[in-house]
């Protein structure tokens, strides 16, 4: 092989208004209601190569996990118990290559913009390729799935915990969505319905107080573990005040909300 390396150039980029990668989600929802874009480059021909296109209820989007620079052999998945799996018997982010492929419902094309249904990207995320989902080739819905089998036994077998929120919690939650527009609630309280118990991936940490505590993107819910009761006690920031007051703080996601959120709630 003389030239080992490749170069690759995004065809366009996806417009969803999802920040965080908290709120971006592990797999599309297929029941949510929400549309997003994929808006094509103003190359030559890339409006000419959509023809035909139309026709097809979904389409395959290949594309660049733009955030994620290394990668592990092996990682741990967010779901089922702790343990390391194999990069490559995973969907981890992180890998030798960082590309994504997400199947999508298509809704319409307008000139070289493509409104699709629901995604599991970040906004500005660079798509490489876009091909068409065909039934009769890409569906085998009688396939093992290894470890993922068992998992999905497991979790379908499980009985969900309680959830129980606090009025302190309420209101912050409420605060942030009506004032921010900020909203990583629905997501967060579907995990921890699922698992609360700390994991690394899942960026749920156990405090010296005894208190746990979730990471959700730039946000923090901490929570008490009561055998199958889960009690969201408050809501906090994820960056300290020191951070968000220093003169490089102006590209720090949410910055002016965690500001706003400091000075009408201390540090819980």
């Amino acid at each position: 092989m003389e030239n080992p390396n490749l170069t690759f150039r995004p065809i366009g980029f996806v417009s969803t208004g999802v920040e965080a990668k908290f709120s971006a989600g592990h797999q599309p929802d297929p029941d949510a209601a929400e549309t997003n874009r994929v808006t094509l480059l103003p190359e030559p021909g890339f409006e000419l190569a959509l023809q035909d296109l139309a026709g097809f209820d979904r389409i395959w989007l290949v594309w660049w996990f733009h955030r994620n620079s290394t990668w592990r052999p092996r990682v741990m998945p967010p779901r089922g118990p702790a343990v390391r799996r194999g990069t490559f018997a995973t969907r981890s982010p992180h890998r030798p290559n960082p590309i994504g492929l997400t199947c999508v419902r298509l809704l319409g094309i307008e000139g070289r913009v493509l409104t699709v249904g629901p995604l599991d990207l970040m906004d500005g995320t660079p798509i490489l390729d876009i091909k068409p989902y065909l039934p009769k080739v890409d569906a085998f819905p009688d396939s093992g799935a290894g470890w993922v089998d068992e998992v999905e036994r497991e979790l379908a077998e499980a009985v969900p915990y309680l959830l129980e929120v606090s009025d302190l919690a309420s209101q912050q939650l409420r605060w942030l969505h009506e004032n921010f527009g900020i909203d990583f609630a629905e997501r967060a309280f579907t995990l921890l319905r699922s698992d609360p118990t700390p994991h690394r991936t899942r960026r749920i940490l156990l405090l010296k107080d005894g208190r746990l505590r979730m990471a959700c993107g730039a946000w923090r819910l901490y929570y008490t573990l009561d055998e199958r009761t889960v009690r969201i006690l408050a809501v906090g920031k994820g960056y300290s005040d020191e951070r968000l007051a220093a003169e490089y703080a102006a590209d720090i996601t949410h910055g002016d909300a965690q500001r706003a959120f400091a000075v009408r709630w201390p540090e819980p």
